[in-house]
């Protein structure tokens, strides 16, 4: 079955940059000692032509010296008009200057673009679909390759596609802004394929979109791998009727055969078996997604510290998935105060208190204690702190 499956110190030094013979700018730049002397050569030995072209990517774009010299052999700015309509551009669309420049530094030739052509035609698309403003930017700062793309031959049908998909604008804004390289895909050719495989299989269609809607990055797996997924799956025993089929299918994405093996290996220094490895992953997919560390980490506390059996992880495969410094350590301490005090019993359902989402835990698990621990939630709230 498992053969299948598979320093340097910092400082701040003043740069001049020449913009000619007579004219010099200054200012504080932060670099580390083991790249910026050879950056700041660079830079001071600027052919003319391409002086002016560094300096507007440092100053105005916050390029570092280094990545402003490489990025003015494929570019020539000549004068600040251009660069500074497409900067304004960005700036009177709600864009923070942090996005504008994360999106100039993957995308540095934009400056050189006729923002009123290539670049408003995208936001006014997103704008007609009911994007926020804030969402947009959000979307093309996190994928600026969009900007790219062919409004009408890309993202236009790309767009269309999820919507005839999700049945609504809103749902597909939503995955938009989840996965938001979604939209540098050819979706007809990528996922189209994926989805029909699952269809093939009996996979309803209102699970295939919360599938989809929750875990759309599966979807562009190649399609060979993506039906290579869904048979194994099948062969795991999951339902391809249920959600959870599709969050074996996550998992199985996210896990190379080595690393699964790795994995099983540190699962079976805690005592567990390859079938309790399956039965774990069969009720808990994630159970095999997360860290070798994090692993190593839960099952320290949950078998040396509380004193647990490793079958207990077995049968409650999620717990793995929780997070020990924010989740486990902190609910287990006012588990822990409240059986010192007598106001639960040992075989109290602690599964569920770590397993509640946190209003439901403050209100049944602490509040509902407060006249008898009163000092419950400051234990609690300190504990949280310290894992910050």
């Amino acid at each position: 079955m498992f053969n299948f499956i598979f320093k340097s110190l910092p400082y701040f030094r003043c740069v001049v940059v020449s913009t000619s013979p007579t004219q010099k700018l200054h200012f504080l730049q932060h670099y580390p000692f083991s790249s910026s002397s050879s950056a700041l050569k660079s830079v001071s030995s600027t052919p003319n032509q391409h002086s002016f072209t560094v300096e507007y990517l440092i100053k105005s774009c916050g390029f570092p010296p280094e990545k402003a010299l490489s990025a003015s052999k494929r570019m020539k700015i000549e004068s600040p008009d251009k660069p500074d309509s497409v900067m304004a551009f960005f700036r009177n669309h709600g864009f923070t200057e942090t996005q504008i420049s994360v999106i100039i530094r993957k995308l540095p030739r934009l400056l050189l673009s006729d923002p009123e052509k290539t670049l408003l035609p995208k936001i006014e698309f997103f704008q007609s679909k009911g994007v926020l403003t804030e969402d947009i930017a959000k979307i093309l700062s996190a994928t600026p390759s969009i900007l790219r793309r062919s409004l009408e031959n890309h993202v236009i049908p790309s767009y269309n596609f999820l919507k005839e998909l999700l049945k609504s604008e809103a749902k597909t804004n939503a995955a938009i802004k989840q996965q938001t390289r979604l939209l540098l895909f050819d979706l007809h050719i990528s996922v189209a394929p994926n989805i029909e495989a699952l269809r093939e299989v009996g996979m309803p269609e209102s699970i295939i979109v919360s599938f989809f809607t929750n875990q759309s990055s599966a979807f562009t797996a190649n399609a060979d791998r993506f039906k290579e997924m869904v048979e194994e799956a099948k062969k795991l025993g999951f339902n391809p009727t249920t959600i959870m089929f599709g969050a074996a299918i996550h998992a199985l994405r996210a896990i190379t055969k080595s690393n699964w093996e790795k994995k099983v290996e540190v699962y079976k220094k805690w005592g567990f078996s390859e079938d309790d490895i399956l039965v774990a992953f069969g009720k808990q997919p994630r159970f095999m997604v997360v860290s070798d560390d994090k692993i190593m980490g839960i099952m320290d506390f949950f078998v040396n510290k509380m004193g647990w059996d490793s079958s207990v992880i077995v049968r409650r495969p999620v717990l793995v998935c929780l997070s020990l410094e924010r989740r486990i350590i902190p609910r287990c301490l006012v588990y822990q105060v409240l059986l010192s005090k007598g106001l639960i019993k040992k075989d109290f359902g602690l599964f569920k208190m770590m397993e509640s989402p946190e209003s439901y835990f403050l209100q049944n698990y602490v509040k509902k204690y407060e006249e008898e621990a009163p000092e419950l939630l400051k234990i609690y709230q300190e504990k949280l702190n310290l894992s910050k």
